[in-house]
């Protein structure tokens, strides 16, 4: 499946397909250059979601936890951008979330590979020539 998001205008659009593109999944592996567009996707898809509260990119936290408002879902959203050894992943108990059955969004998920479930959604995130963005799942 392919979603284009032409602008910040309907980026909450897009958001809106990919959730109906979910289905039971709940690990989710974003893919895409610094700049791509991750974060604020993430962050689209968090609020459409229903979360009310600030979201933003866990990148010095590693792990951020957010609960949809009127559904009480589960939602962490990761940035393993700043791991430097997969050590660092397991101390953290990575296995709890990822299969806790919560929504596990996870940002630069090519750092930890190795330690992804099988099941988890490939999700990539393309900045086009004109500036749009293609993700593909």
């Amino acid at each position: 499946m392919e979603i284009r998001i032409t602008s910040l205008e309907n980026i909450r659009e897009a958001a809106r397909q990919f959730i109906a593109a979910m289905e039971e999944n709940t690990v989710f592996a974003f893919y895409g250059k610094m700049g791509a567009g991750k974060t604020t996707f993430v962050k689209a898809v968090c609020e459409e979601l229903g979360v009310t509260d600030v979201i933003n990119s866990p990148t010095f936290a590693i792990v951020n936890e957010y609960r949809a408002d009127e559904s009480g879902e589960l939602i962490y959203h990761f940035d393993f951008y700043r791991i430097k050894r997969l050590e660092e992943v397991y101390d953290m108990g990575y296995e709890d979330y990822f299969y806790s059955g919560a929504l596990c969004f996870i940002e630069w998920p090519e750092l930890i590979e190795e330690v992804l479930p099988e099941e988890a959604v490939r999700v990539t995130i393309e900045e086009l020539e004109d500036g749009s963005r293609l993700i593909r799942l």
